[in-house]
């Protein structure tokens, strides 16, 4: 028997960060739910926290890295889970490290569809790839989903 979550789907937030014609995806450690798959940076927002709180707090645990959280880019439902996909701009100067991923690339657009990702990641994986998230390794965007 499946415990079935009552109430509203909790809610994780994930990083697309830009740099050049690049994105910035994180491998989730050994041991952990999908471990090994590629995903983009992000957790789950605790109680209390707004997605931008949650989203900055997860960068700094995970890379290391302070980063001003944009506008929100996708939306999807995976469960019992809600992912939430916010633009977060590159700061110059800053240098990541793998603190709570076993590893994290820069990766072209192109080149994202070899990189094995967590169902829920998917859709959003396609998009990117099909250019149908405007202004993407441009330095534009614009809210969807």
């Amino acid at each position: 028997m499946t415990e079935r979550r009552e109430g509203p789907p909790q809610v994780v937030v994930a990083a697309l960060i830009e740099r050049g014609a690049r994105v910035l995806v994180s491998q989730r450690p050994p041991g952990v739910g999908h471990g090994g798959r590629w995903e983009f940076p992000g957790g789950k927002r605790e109680r209390g926290e707004t997605d931008e709180a949650a989203l900055r707090r997860e960068l700094w645990e995970e890379l290391d890295v302070e980063l001003d959280v944009g506008g929100q880019v996708w939306r999807a439902p995976a469960g019992a889970l809600e992912i939430r996909f916010y633009r977060c701009a590159w700061r110059a100067g800053q240098r990541p490290r793998p603190l709570g991923c076993a590893q994290f690339r820069w990766v072209r657009l192109t080149d994202l569809a070899s990189y094995a990702f967590p169902p829920a990641d998917a859709a959003f994986v396609r998009a990117l790839v099909e250019g149908r998230l405007a202004g993407v390794a441009r330095g534009r965007g614009r809210q969807v989903g």
